[in-house]
């Protein structure tokens, strides 16, 4: 297969405003299409937005009337998986002819879920990506995945699949991708911490890959008022977005400089080269000591059997 470009964005979603958070969506799409990108991948929660520094009235034992309005707030601004909001991402894709992954908070039922939506360049919906566990506070506001949405889609351009922020510190979840043939790894992330552009360069050597993680780049200008205050003297997430090769070759750097596109050009042919001396779930794999069982039957709360 021919090399070809692939590009994370780094861009801050527009806080409890999701169509317009789309409108920036469809935008920057169309501006990686022009630089040449075939493949997009956008942060964790670009669509329905991470709201960083709210608690939503949280204390342990008691929840605030001011909390639960924090989290309807931010629940009306979440997705379906296949409502309209849904087939506007799948139109950016098919109009730029991209293949397209975004991260998004999607509703389902009265429970949030952070999630990414992966659509090919025809605006064909492949599926989604359900975090299998959310950190810290996320908790209180997202459900659990299962191992029901843990794919990697075979696509014309490489065997791709998603990892979403600290459960790229899960290293079983991690060995189930690398199992599956993952060959563009993306990790839309919001962490924009020093370390994790080692975590990624990790990664991408263990399990000889390409890696692609998008960060959100984001101010207090995209927050509401009364949650800026914390943003006032600098970006409130500031982005470090990177795409780094298979043998751990950093094809573009982090910056933390404002929002942009990242693009690289892949070679699917270094992922060979690289597993020349190192497959952690081929010849070098011991299954002999170590073995994997993941189970990827969903897990529904209720189940209801004929008669």
């Amino acid at each position: 297969m021919k090399p070809f470009k692939a590009a994370a964005v780094q861009a801050g979603s527009v806080l409890f405003d999701t169509q317009r958070s789309l409108d920036k969506l469809a935008d920057l799409t169309a501006d990686a299409a022009r630089q040449g990108a075939r493949l997009v991948v956008f942060p964790e929660a670009f669509i329905g937005g991470y709201p960083k520094g709210l608690d939503f009235g949280a204390r342990l034992g008691t929840r605030s009337a001011e909390g639960r309005d924090d989290y309807r707030r931010y629940f009306d601004g979440a997705i379906a998986e296949d409502g309209p909001e849904a087939a506007q991402i799948a139109e950016a894709a098919r109009a730029n002819n991209v293949i397209l992954v975004v991260g998004v908070i999607e509703r389902d039922g009265g429970t949030l879920y952070c999630t990414t939506l992966t659509f090919n360049d025809k605006g064909d919906y492949l599926g989604k990506h359900r975090k299998l566990m959310p950190t810290a506070l996320e908790r209180l506001v997202w459900g659990f995945g299962d191992g029901s949405t843990i794919p990697v889609f075979d696509t014309p351009l490489g065997k791709l699949g998603s990892v979403i922020c600290w459960e790229n510190y899960m290293p079983l979840l991690r060995t189930a991708m690398y199992a599956k043939g993952i060959q563009l790894y993306c990790a839309p992330t919001v962490d924009d911490r020093d370390v994790w552009f080692p975590s990624m360069r990790m990664i991408a050597l263990e399990g000889r890959c390409f890696v692609l993680s998008a960060c959100q780049y984001l101010t207090a200008n995209d927050y509401p008022p009364e949650l800026a205050a914390d943003g006032k003297n600098g970006p409130i997430i500031r982005g470090g977005s990177c795409i780094i090769g298979p043998l751990g070759e950093v094809l573009v750097a982090p910056s933390f400089d404002g929002e942009r596109i990242a693009t690289a050009e892949i070679d699917l042919g270094e992922i060979t080269r690289g597993k020349y001396d190192l497959d952690v779930v081929g010849h070098y794999a011991r299954p002999d000591v170590f073995q994997l069982v993941v189970d990827e039957r969903p897990k529904p709360p209720v189940i209801v059997k004929g008669a």
